[in-house]
This record gives C-alpha cells, structure tokens and sequence, in this order.
C-alpha cells in the first residue's frame, strides 16, 4: 500500500491535474469497407460516454477517415498537424458529449513517417492531457494492411465488424485469419442482420472455419448483433447518432448489450503508468510494433 501511495503522489506531481488511469485500447475492423464499422465505433463510443466512462474515440482510418461525418462536427486540424508541431493535443481534439472527445485522424499513411523523426520528443508529453480516459476506441481502416495491422497489434481488444453479405464474410474470416497470427483473441460483432438466428448462424460458420484452418489457439468470441432498421441508416443520413436519436429502437438496445459485455473488461479504476494511458499510451504502443 505504501508504494502505491508513492507513486500515486509521484504520478500527481507529474501532472497535478490529470491522474493516469489504466486505459483499455479497443481496435474496431472490418474485412471490407461499407459493413457498418465506423457506425458502429461512434454510437458504440456514445453509450460508453452516457454510461459515465471517460471515453476517446480516435479515427485512425487511413485513407478515409470519416468520423467527423459520423458525429457532425467540422474538423479544422487532426493528428497531422500536432505531430508536425503546427498544433497541440488539446486544440485538435473535438467535444463531442459529456465524457466523449473525437481525435480526428489524417486520411493517409503521412502519420507514420514521424515514427523516426523524434515523435516521442514533440509529442508524448503533449498527449498526456488524454491520461484520464477509461477506453479509446480506435475506428482502422478496412482490410488487412501493414498499417491497419499496427493498431491491431497495439490494442487491448481487436473487433471485427461484419454483414451477411458472402463477400463482407469472406474479407472478415480474412482478417481474422491474419489478426490471429498477432493475438490470441478476436471478437466479433455481426451487423445488418435480419434477426439472431441469423447472426448466430454467421457466426458459427466463421468460427467453423477458423477452427479448421487457424486451430484451437485462436479464442473467436461473438460480442453480439445488430440488426438491420431503417432508423439506423436513415440516422447515418442525418449525420446523427441512432443510439441517440432512437434509443428506445432495437438496434440501440442490442449494442447496450454488446457494451455491457465489453465493460465487464473494464476493471481499470487502478492507477497505471503514464505511458500505459490515453493518447501518448497508444502511440508507444505503436512505435514499439512499427
């Protein structure tokens, strides 16, 4: 007890007005563009945020970051620009609710080429204003790229998003065939189905597969579904959250379940080192993979 007390008193001289928590890193894929993810990741982030977890939700979707369209807001500058020194953490990031802040992503591979170029010195001690939060969701890209692999090797949870479209279940038993080969645990969130038998059917088809091709070592989890609504897609349309605008709907109500799954993961009320926490947390994880 009274080491932890000294390095609580070390962590709170360090910085009196942010005291690190134990942030839990959640990756958010698909095997193919168009399957929902990026809807997913924000009412996912929203019912995190209502839920009283202090949550950051960063769009690292290269090539298409899109996250400010999901959410209605107008970015002005992005991750870019604080590693080039042209802003700070704290003038990029965008309000989105109580407990809830977009890190607006660059749509292009630009942000790794400051891995060699003393990102850690301009940068790391800037991103400590993120120390508090409880989760950062990180939106990837699509597919199976070297980048898109780098987050999934950095995070604490990989999910992976898909529809059942025989070409979107085909790219996503792809990704987890690769993911596999950096993680021993994968979940799985099926969206746009018709109902749960469907979902559960999916699911079971995949996990089949895996378990043939990819074997025993490889933990394939179902988070749960999503079903198709109109008010889903007629909120994307609206630049609105579904989870907000129709809460009581069923869709609203099958990705509280999911999230009450994921927070049983959530035991991180501990105190952490600094470099385990928010943005400056993510980023060392992904320097020592890079």
């Amino acid at each position: 007890m009274s080491h932890q007390a000294a390095k609580l008193e070390e962590l709170v001289k360090q910085n009196s007005n942010i005291i690190p928590k134990k942030t839990r890193f959640i990756a958010i894929t698909s095997g193919k563009g168009g399957v929902g993810k990026s809807t997913i990741s924000s009412n996912m982030a929203y019912i995190m945020a209502k839920h009283g977890l202090k949550v950051g939700i960063f769009d690292a979707d290269i090539g298409l970051a899109n996250l400010d369209v999901m959410f209605n807001v107008k970015i002005q500058k992005n991750i870019l620009h604080v590693l080039r020194g042209e802003a700070t953490v704290a003038e990029i990031l965008v309000p989105i609710e109580e407990n809830l802040v977009l890190i607006p992503g660059e749509s292009g591979e630009e942000i790794f080429k400051y891995a060699s170029e003393g990102l850690f010195e301009r940068f790391l001690d800037d991103a400590h204003v993120l120390d508090d939060l409880d989760v950062m969701i990180i939106d990837t890209g699509a597919g199976i790229g070297e980048h898109i692999q780098l987050f999934l090797r950095a995070c604490d949870d990989v999910i992976v998003v898909t529809v059942p479209d025989p070409a979107a279940i085909t790219d996503a038993y792809a990704t987890i065939k690769i993911t596999s080969r950096l993680r021993n645990e994968i979940h799985v969130i099926m969206n746009q189905v018709r109902n749960t038998q469907e979902a559960t059917a999916l699911f079971e088809k995949i996990q089949k597969v895996a378990g043939l091709n990819i074997g025993n070592q490889l933990q394939l989890n179902f988070l749960g579904h999503v079903s198709s609504d109109q008010k889903v897609s007629s909120s994307v349309k609206k630049r609105a959250l579904y989870t907000r605008e129709f809460p009581m709907s069923t869709p609203s109500k099958e990705l509280e379940l999911i999230v009450k799954k994921i927070a049983k993961k959530l035991e991180r009320n501990m105190l952490a080192i600094p470099e385990e926490s928010g943005l400056s947390g993510l980023f060392k994880r992904l320097m020592e993979h890079f």
